[in-house]
């Protein structure tokens, strides 16, 4: 798939670093912060280390979409990312992935380096689709039971698998009337979702390739690996990466995490078992 100025190979598998811009994320808010004023050189250093470690996209988001956050103002999360993404785009050969449902950031991310257009609310906020039909880049959709505010309250779903796939194919349909035709999914791992709604989608994360789309998957560090680990989110390495393992049997093309040394090795190991023919295999 085409992403913006680069290509990435969708049949291997993708590992994206995660580079919250943001003071409040979950378990790594205000780490690029200093009395309370983003500092560019962190940002630069933390990217370095992920791009060395093998990530092939970076992906930058201004606003935090934990359970229970407030969203922030369009202009507020231009002023986080844009000096990011110029600098980023300037250093590294690498995709570059806005996390944002602003159609003004949406445009101005592609003017500033921008491969991917990574949305949690899927095009649905006010002019993000034209937004995004404008650009041209492809998008990633995601499925979000609610608002972050509120969406961990007692969410509720008769068959959370065909109702993620449901809501997806309807987004896909009006990307699609609109233009906007390079796409990827994403279930929403932890957006609106008890544990058990998690395990199941990922048990069945097959019966969403139907959708013919590309699948990108973020677990990293969330409540669901803490309630099955019982560590604390800095400790959740090993579960996310068994946890994105799991996801790329069930074919999941691109692994959004904090960790990407560990995840870009557990990919590599999965690939040369995967990519023997069925006769190597070796049988239990």
């Amino acid at each position: 798939m085409r992403f913006g100025s680069r290509t990435l190979d969708l049949s291997i598998v993708q590992v994206m670093g995660i580079l919250n811009i943001t003071p409040d994320s979950f378990s790594d808010g205000g780490e690029l912060f200093s009395a309370g004023l983003l500092r560019l050189e962190k940002v630069i250093d933390r990217a370095s280390l992920m791009v060395r470690a093998g990530a092939t996209l970076l992906d930058v988001g201004g606003e935090s979409t934990r359970p229970g956050a407030e969203p922030v103002s369009s202009q507020q999360e231009m002023e986080r990312v844009l000096p990011v993404l110029q600098a980023l785009a300037t250093r590294f050969d690498v995709v570059l992935s806005v996390d944002t449902s602003s159609a003004v950031l949406i445009k101005a991310a592609a003017g500033a380096g921008a491969g991917l257009i990574n949305d949690v609310r899927a095009l649905t906020e006010p002019g993000a689709l034209a937004a995004a039909a404008q650009v041209q880049l492809p998008v990633c959709l995601m499925h979000m039971k609610g608002a972050p505010a509120t969406m961990q309250k007692q969410p509720a779903y008769g068959d959370v698998v065909a109702e993620v796939a449901g809501f997806l194919r309807s987004r896909i349909a009006a990307c699609q009337n609109s233009g906007v035709n390079e796409l990827l999914i994403d279930p929403g791992f932890g957006f609106g979702k008890t544990l058990q709604h998690n395990l199941v989608l990922l048990a069945r994360l097959p019966e969403l390739q139907t959708l013919n789309l590309p699948i990108l998957v973020g677990m990293s560090r969330k409540r669901m690996l803490g309630e099955l680990s019982g560590k604390m989110e800095q400790e959740r390495e090993a579960a996310g990466i068994a946890a994105a393992v799991l996801a790329m049997q069930n074919g999941a093309c691109i692994i959004r995490t904090h960790d990407v040394a560990g995840m870009v090795d557990a990919a590599k190991v999965w690939h040369a078992v995967n990519d023997l023919a069925p006769g190597q295999q070796a049988k239990r």
